[in-house]
């Protein structure tokens, strides 16, 4: 079992950007993918992005283009870099991996 604790959360304005981090307590092997996930109030939770060396980076429609999803096999992190951040954007981001999930951290977009 891995555990992941995810941070970066917080409040932005439209148009803003953060960086959220997943640290992972074991080794983050390069064939199994990583995955970002999120869930707003009263939705259910949806795909972001993914990412593995067979496959390369992937996208949800709606991300495609303002977020990137990078991972850090030396140090076990996955980051998700959101840029131009939307009210709709607002959620409760998880990082999964081999069905393990953190806590999640809350992003918040308002103006």
């Amino acid at each position: 079992q891995v555990q992941l604790v995810e941070s970066g959360g917080g409040l932005v304005q439209p148009g803003g950007s953060l960086r959220l981090s997943c640290a992972a307590s074991k080794t983050l092997f390069d064939m199994y993918a990583v995955y970002w996930y999120r869930q707003a109030p009263g939705k259910e939770r949806e795909l972001v992005a993914w990412s593995s060396s067979r496959a390369g980076p992937h996208y949800a429609d709606f991300a495609e283009g303002r977020f990137t999803i990078s991972r850090d096999n030396v140090k076990n992190t996955v980051d998700l870099h959101m840029k131009n951040l939307r009210s709709e954007d607002t959620a409760v981001y998880y990082c999964n991996y081999l069905n393990n999930w953190g806590q999640g951290t809350q992003v918040t977009v308002f103006s």
